[in-house]
């Protein structure tokens, strides 16, 4: 069969990232669960915790699933997952706030399910040559669909006399679209088709590596770092200068993911100039002062910290992610499940945040991302050793 895709044929993957984008909700709806249930910090945090807690469980077998059912089956199982989770509440009426834990939990897992399969099926719908933009554009876009977790909520209490509720409407009806849109679209078969598929022997046997053990800990890290973060500046800044969460808090979340866009972008172009390893010494050492930033009392300082926090961590995770691919590249499917399995920190972090929050202060709680980013830095720094390869590989 001739393989011809097209701008028609990448629009519903487009359309997919976006709202893959939607996983990220559970960081901005932390604070504002917070204050509708009145929980503490900890009991908040079982928000982001709900939504990753699927990528670790999921990731894995939803590949290996992927291979006898194909990529487009998977992108719609995964849109159909999160969009079950979003009309839960709704029927519910927001009822609980176990009702809503179970629906985060199942936009985790369609999330979860969105991320095996969209970055391999860009490559199937983009021409030759043309997948390495087409995923960073993917990316860009689904950069998009997070900021409106914290966007949104802004714009109703602001213009439509409404709250956060409103997020699980609209997301409903961008998931049901693009469904409908995906469904009705044929997929170009792949160029290549892989000549065996990946495994759990295989995967966990990558693990015993120290060099691949270490990075994708980094991934594991680095996103809890990222999900703490946007779930907690709302808290930080209503905290330290009494910025009222359900009007101006959440925006702290908006700032820190229009950040993280203008990084990606801004990543792309630098690339061109110096080597990732080099990149992501920079970007590690600017995340940290960035932090640093948030414990100076001044509210501007704040701004321009969380400005730098978002820039920063912007390119972490790809970094990490294409400088172990590239490493071993043979081995790219089981590396890709690994770490998108490490997504996981999202769920483990920032409830050890929250504890550390409620103990101790939210300041000092902000120890809890620094640590995380000097252990990617240790990483980073050490490289790979001489000569050090798999047993499999040698």
């Amino acid at each position: 069969m001739n393989r011809t895709p097209n701008a028609l044929a990448a629009t519903p993957i487009f359309l997919a990232f976006f709202c893959m984008g939607f996983g990220d909700v559970a960081g901005p709806l932390t604070g504002l669960v917070k204050e509708e249930f009145q929980l503490s910090n900890a009991m908040a945090q079982l928000i982001p915790f709900m939504g990753f807690v699927m990528f670790g469980l999921l990731s894995l077998p939803m590949g290996i699933y992927q291979d006898r059912k194909g990529k487009k089956f998977i992108l719609m199982l995964g849109l159909i997952l999160a969009l079950v989770g979003l009309v839960l509440p709704i029927i519910g009426n927001f009822s609980t706030f176990n009702l809503l834990l179970l629906s985060i939990l199942l936009l985790g897992a369609g999330a979860a399910t969105l991320q095996v399969a969209g970055n391999p099926i860009m490559r199937d719908v983009s021409p030759e040559g043309k997948y390495s933009r087409n995923l960073s554009l993917g990316q860009f876009v689904k950069a998009i669909g997070s900021l409106s977790g914290a966007l949104i909520p802004l714009l109703a209490v602001a213009y439509w006399n409404m709250d956060w509720k409103i997020l699980f409407p609209i997301y409903s009806a961008f998931l049901l679209l693009t469904l409908v849109i995906l469904a009705m679209m044929r997929i170009p078969r792949p160029l290549t088709e892989a000549t065996s598929a990946a495994t759990f022997k295989s995967s966990f046997r990558l693990m015993g590596n120290p060099y691949i053990f270490l990075m994708v800990m980094a991934i594991f890290v680095y996103v809890g770092a990222e999900v703490s973060m946007s779930a907690s500046l709302p808290i930080f800044l209503e905290s330290r200068y009494g910025i009222d969460l359900a009007t101006m808090g959440i925006a702290g979340t908006g700032l820190f993911f229009v950040s993280l866009m203008i990084g990606r972008f801004l990543g792309g172009v630098i690339l061109n100039w110096i080597t990732p390893r080099t990149f992501l010494t920079i970007t590690l050492l600017l995340s940290l002062v960035g932090l640093a930033g948030l414990f100076i009392e001044n509210q501007i300082a704040a701004i321009i910290s969380i400005i730098v926090i978002g820039m920063s961590f912007a390119n972490i995770f790809p970094l990490i992610f294409s400088i172990t691919v590239d490493w071993l590249p043979s081995r790219s499917n089981e590396l890709s499940g690994l770490m998108v399995t490490a997504i996981v920190g999202g769920a483990f972090i920032p409830p050890l945040m929250g504890l550390v929050a409620d103990n101790i202060g939210i300041m000092l709680s902000f120890i809890v991302p620094m640590l995380c980013i000097f252990y990617i830095l240790y990483v980073a720094l050490i490289g790979k050793k001489k000569g050090q390869q798999p047993a499999f590989e040698k």
